[in-house]
Formats: structure tokens, sequence, C-alpha cells
């Protein structure tokens, strides 16, 4: 597959709406920023109960777990704090209702989708 490569601008716009598609708990708009094969791990998807790998594929599995983490955080809320770029991806430091700080790359076809993302969290 071909390298994509997105101007930083474009990116950080993605960035910020991708606070906004959280923050709007619509999970429809949040699964439109990524592509139907897109791939997630977090330590949170076993968390769950959903693969014991942290790693999800495909976004009818992904709108099963968001779904039921919308359902269980009705308060959920992002506040960002920064976006760092690169030509095909982006990285999100942004905190959680909880106080929480999380760092989320995303990485994006050629289209500006997101095809692959991590949540990582801090270290305990």
């Amino acid at each position: 597959m071909q390298n994509p490569h997105h101007a930083a601008a474009d990116i950080a716009a993605l960035g910020r709406e991708w606070i906004a598609a959280w923050n709007s708990h619509d999970l429809e708009r949040v699964l439109a920023l990524y592509t139907e094969d897109a791939e997630m791990t977090s330590d949170k998807i076993q968390a769950f109960g959903f693969e014991a790998g942290g790693t999800l594929r495909g976004k009818d599995r992904l709108r099963a777990y968001w779904g039921k983490a919308l359902a269980m955080l009705p308060n959920l809320r992002f506040d960002l704090i920064d976006t760092y770029v690169s030509p095909d991806s982006f990285v999100l430091f942004y905190q959680n209702e909880r106080g929480a700080q999380i760092c989320e790359y995303l990485r994006l076809d050629a289209e500006g989708k997101i095809r692959q993302g991590s949540a990582n969290h801090l270290a305990h």
C-alpha cells in the first residue's frame, strides 16, 4: 500500500473532530472516521470483556466495544491537550472526565480515514 501523506492542518482538524465526535456520544459519528477494516488496540478492550489480546479488527467489532463503553460511561468526555502529527498519522494527548491522561495513536489510509489506532494509558 502506498504511504499516504496528509497536510498537518488537515490532520489536526481530524483530531479535533475525533474529540468532538466522542464528546457528542454519537457512536456512528465516531465510526465514520474509521475504515471498514480498522484495527484498534487498547488495554481496555480486554477489561470490557472483548478480545483477550487487546486488539479488535473491523468496524462491527469496534461498534460493539465502543457501544458498550459509551453505555457504561455516560459522562464520558475528552479534553484535548495536544495534537502531534506526521504525514500519515497523529497522536492525540487528552484527558478524560476522570482526570486520566491518554495518548491515542491513529494511523490514516490514503483517503484520510483512520485505519489503525492504539490507546495508550499511563503504566501504574
